[in-house]
Formats: C-alpha cells, sequence, structure tokens
C-alpha cells in the first residue's frame, strides 16, 4: 500500500510501506493492505512505519522529523501532535501536525 504524509511545511513521506500504526482518538490502530475505507482522527503520539526493506525508500534522506527505529531499519517513527488519516484503494494519507 501506498503512505502519504503531509505536514503543513512538507511532504515528511511518501512511499510504498507493509503496515502503518497510528495514535487515533480512540487508541492505537494498524492498517494492512487492502483495509477497509477510513476516515479518522489522530491524537499526540507516534506514527510506526513498517516496510519490507530499505530500498522502498525514495528519500536520499530521510526528513529529520521521520526517525529510523533503533533495533530495526525497516521500521521508522514519526511524533505528531494530532492529525487525520484517510486509507482508500491500499493508498493512506495522512495530515499531520
Amino acid at each position: 500500500m501506498y503512505l502519504e504524509i503531509v505536514s503543513p511545511e512538507a511532504t515528511l513521506f511518501s512511499n510504498e510501506v507493509d503496515s502503518v500504526v497510528v495514535p487515533g482518538v480512540n487508541g492505537e490502530f494498524e492498517m494492512l493492505k487492502n483495509h477497509a475505507p477510513i476516515v479518522s482522527l489522530l491524537k499526540e503520539g507516534t506514527i510506526k512505519i513498517h516496510t519490507h526493506t530499505q530500498s522502498h525508500l525514495v528519500f536520499d534522506e530521510l526528513p529529520a522529523e521521520v526517525h529510523k527505529h533503533l533495533d530495526d531499519d525497516k521500521t521508522f517513527l514519526l511524533k505528531i501532535k494530532s492529525g487525520t488519516i484517510e486509507m482508500k484503494d491500499n493508498k493512506v494519507i495522512i495530515l499531520a501536525d
């Protein structure tokens, strides 16, 4: 599935991923390929991005806001204050603050 994370300042992430875990207002939830369409609000927390290989990344260098997980080169973390998420047809768009 394709994930795009956008802030008011820039596109923070844009690539194919295996899964994404987000801090929903009613608790953390994960989305995988072929997840049902969804629109939800996000609260302050960490977005966890899982890729099956680092070669999926289009960035020569990750934006400063996106960090590699210490124990796993295929997991990336992004802290947010709030946001919204939409998933439809295997495309996830997160508008993050």
